[in-house]
């Protein structure tokens, strides 16, 4: 029996599933931009470059906006990196023959557990014990110590759905726009299909923003200070 190329074991299906074989593509498209822009990296910036860099620029605002200026510019790469992995991902979608890994519920939960574990981690490093304080609610007092016991389960539980309403909330949408797609093209397909493509690439622009945007507040909330 002939032995199996590596680029054989990568389409194959049944060795490397469809959607990390389309998530590693996503790291390699975001690589080689990079790369390129690299090489010719120039003060006026041009094509690939400007369009890199405004969506830099709206990262780095968005970040700092919310999580402020000194941690928001501190977790800049960790919310680029998320924007526009998730991006080229949703968009390889739209693409004929090509499938979004963000629409496989182990891409979308891959993104969210480490956010939530390195939220927490840093809500840790940030206020040591105290960060208990941001499980407490806003009354502390010993008459109020019920209410702190409920209040600490209920943040709890609400810190523990987070990674889970995170990943259902990407992958349940690109699910729903790819059977919108298939769906409507199906019916009309002379009519219809430039008209979802473009609404195609609106929700996959906008479930990026929506992913990247609760993972910053959900890091502004674990290093600010309780009250």
């Amino acid at each position: 029996m002939e032995e199996s190329t590596i680029m054989d074991l990568i389409i194959n299906p049944h060795v490397v599933p469809t959607y990390v074989s389309f998530a590693l593509l996503s790291s390699v498209v975001l690589i080689v931009v990079a790369l390129i822009i690299r090489a010719s990296m120039s003060l006026v910036p041009r094509g690939v470059q400007n369009f890199m860099e405004i969506v830099g620029e709206a990262m780095l605002n968005l970040s700092v906006d919310n999580i402020g200026h000194k941690w928001g510019e501190f977790f800049f790469p960790l919310i680029g990196t998320l924007f526009l992995y998730i991006l080229v991902g949703n968009c390889f979608g739209l693409i004929p023959g090509f499938f979004a890994p963000t629409a496989n519920i182990n891409t979308t939960a891959s993104m969210a557990v480490p956010v939530f574990l390195i939220y927490q981690f840093w809500g840790f490093k940030v206020h040591g014990l105290h960060y208990i304080k941001h499980f407490l609610g806003p009354i502390r007092s010993l008459a109020a110590l019920p209410l702190m016991m409920l209040m600490f389960v209920v943040e709890v539980i609400s810190h523990l759905a987070r990674p889970l309403t995170l990943s259902v909330r990407l992958f349940g949408n690109m699910i729903a726009k790819h059977l919108l797609l298939l769906v409507l093209g199906l019916l009309v397909p002379l009519v219809i299909p430039t008209a979802i493509l473009a609404l195609g690439v609106l929700v996959s622009v906008v479930q990026a923003l929506v992913f990247t945007l609760l993972s910053a507040l959900y890091i502004a909330g674990a290093v600010e200070e309780a009250h």
